[in-house]
């Protein structure tokens, strides 16, 4: 399937009241609003409860001792409690969250951010809706309260690219220009940019999605993409000639989509250094060459730079940094093609593994296209079965050799050289070339001779 086709979007027939005894224990009175009165009417799944009351407090204290659940406030002086039910069930893992009502309802649900947002349930299972949200769930479009609402908070621009390939809903004709015209004015710097912990959270959100290529591609076309990352719209129409069939933003694009689709249950690591593999390209392009090929030297070391400072632009931990780098880096080592590749593939990347494989083979699959073959998928299959076999495999107890050993037996000075010792055991133990201390320990000589190790000399 082309992974740029359109999504199917269905016209819905929703419900004009609700039974409120699935909300049960509810507050004494109040609105259940927001999100959950979305996903109610559209039969999703619930994760979040918001109820606005009269006193949030008093509410919330009600309702945790009907579900024995605990309370805390979020913020007293406003009037928001929180309520975390964790045991068994109809609430369990449910935030359901109370917010004292301070001004007409309605006024309320005007200053949200999307119709389909903007409304509420009252405890008899009145829908109200002064925006027109239910009409637009059943249209399937994502429309605005008002253009005020995306400018008092830019990151409203991103929500309703989220909102739109979460719930599979088009972009109403006027928000879509809006959100346009308003990304200019941050690209301007006319309008203030949100923090960037903010666009953080949006955009995993978004990566997560089930299609997130496509979420990525409408982030571009309405002008975002370039100004969050920069970096990747780089590539936009980067000829990459060979055998890929897209340009290099295009190219990044399908493959973080082919990564979602081929393995669903990937996690934001993964999918963020498929969408950013390539992005060293437009800074190592050369088409110089006698030839005229164009060629990306060295564009996977620098992938890794430039991607590591995205992630910390992004305010990502060190740990994810790390692996979302190191990924970019070694996303270009040709496949395993025997067990014995395979061990050494496994032994020398294993912190990486199975994510490395798994972007190996979106990376090849975008890069093909219509083009790709079968023998093609057949030999990435296989592959990923070798890998994931020796990942099942126990780890050895303990080294071979300790590092001592190495240097009483060599005769060396502590020093990298004993370091690169160990590592040369290790991953001949781990191809099966040595199997015990002995077999370790002539290796040790063999090496130290080719190489040159006089005793006693660094």
């Amino acid at each position: 399937m082309n992974w740029l086709s359109k999504l199917r979007r269905q016209k819905r027939q929703l419900p004009d009241a609700v039974d409120m005894t699935t909300f049960q224990p509810s507050p004494p009175s109040g609105y259940l609003v927001g999100g959950a009165v979305r996903d109610t009417l559209l039969q999703r799944p619930l994760k979040d409860l918001d109820w606005l009351v009269p006193d949030a407090r008093e509410a919330a204290l009600e309702v945790a001792d009907r579900l024995q659940a605990a309370v805390f406030p979020l913020d007293e002086e406003r009037g928001h409690w929180r309520v975390l039910h964790r045991s068994t069930g109809a609430h369990a893992g449910t935030t359901i969250d109370f917010i004292e009502l301070r001004g007409p309802l309605e006024e309320d649900l005007r200053a949200r951010d999307f119709t389909i947002n903007a409304m509420a349930l009252d405890l008899a299972g009145q829908l109200i809706d002064p925006t027109g949200g239910r009409a637009d769930l059943e249209a399937g479009q994502v429309r605005m309260t008002s253009s005020q609402a995306l400018r008092d908070d830019p990151l409203r621009m991103l929500r309703a690219v989220r909102f739109s390939n979460v719930l599979q809903f088009r972009l109403e004709r006027a928000t879509k220009a809006t959100v346009a015209g308003l990304s200019g004015e941050l690209r301007r710097g006319t309008l203030k940019l949100p923090a960037w912990e903010r666009i953080r959270e949006e955009l995993d959100a978004l990566i997560r999605t089930p299609h997130p290529g496509r979420a990525f591609l409408d982030l571009d076309e309405l002008g975002l993409l370039e100004l969050l990352l920069p970096e990747l719209t780089a590539g936009r129409g980067m000829s990459q000639g060979g055998f890929h069939h897209q340009d290099v933003l295009g190219h990044s694009l399908e493959a973080l989509e082919r990564v979602a689709t081929a393995f669903p249950e990937s996690d934001g690591t993964l999918r963020w250094a498929t969408l950013l593999h390539d992005v060293g390209k437009p800074v190592t392009r050369d088409d110089t060459g006698e030839d005229n090929r164009i060629r990306f030297y060295g564009h996977d070391k620098e992938g890794a730079l430039i991607a590591g400072r995205i992630m910390r632009r992004l305010r990502k931990p060190q740990e994810e940094v790390q692996q979302v780098s190191g990924l970019v880096r070694y996303h270009m080592l040709p496949l395993p093609k025997s067990d014995k590749e395979a061990r050494r593939f496994v032994h020398r990347r294993r912190p990486l593994l199975p994510d490395l494989l798994m972007l190996m083979i979106a990376d090849r699959e975008a890069a093909r296209g219509p083009l790709s073959s079968e023998a093609t998928r057949r030999a990435y299959r296989l592959a990923l079965a070798r890998i994931i076999r020796l990942l099942e495999e126990p780890a050895p107890p303990q080294p071979l050799l300790r590092g001592q050993e190495v240097i009483e037996h060599l005769g060396l000075e502590p020093g990298p050289r004993v370091g690169e010792a160990l590592r040369l055991v290790e991953e001949a133990r781990a191809v099966g070339d040595v199997n015990d201390r002995e077999e370790a320990l002539q290796l040790l000589d063999s090496y130290a001779a080719a190489q040159g190790w006089n005793r006693n000399e660094e």
